[in-house]
């Protein structure tokens, strides 16, 4: 267990300087971007945080859930595809998980995070 995890951060790290590493800037780029424009569209119709309700509101969670998915499920899919490109390259072979790592800290992160700070300033300007 524990060369699984030397080795899954060793690769992380090797990301940032290896092959394709602009991809590293510019996916979370594009999900900010696309958390922006639904915070913003959040605010506007009067919903509340989108992370917070999330977690707290259950009655809305699958609209919720199939909204985000719509704004960033192009960024995720793009963020797996790009990965295991570099892995091919880099690694020569694919770890599925690190495929899934990588996904979720460049796209869904980013995008969970920022939508729901834009929607708070956005309602209250």
């Amino acid at each position: 267990m524990n060369d699984v995890l030397a080795r899954i951060v060793e690769n992380m790290g090797d990301r940032i300087s290896g092959p394709m590493h602009l991809r590293i800037f510019l996916q979370p780029a594009m999900a900010m971007l696309f958390a922006s424009l639904d915070g913003w569209k959040d605010a506007k119709a009067g919903k509340p945080p989108y992370f917070w309700s999330l977690l707290m509101v259950p009655e809305h969670r699958t609209e919720m859930l199939q909204s985000g998915w719509k704004s960033i499920g192009k960024v995720f899919i793009l963020a797996i595809v790009l990965d295991g490109i570099y892995q091919i390259i880099a690694l020569k072979f694919i770890y599925p998980g690190e495929l899934l790592l990588v996904a979720l800290l460049l796209a869904l992160a980013p995008y969970l995070v920022l939508r729901g700070v834009v929607g708070r300033i956005a309602s209250r300007t």
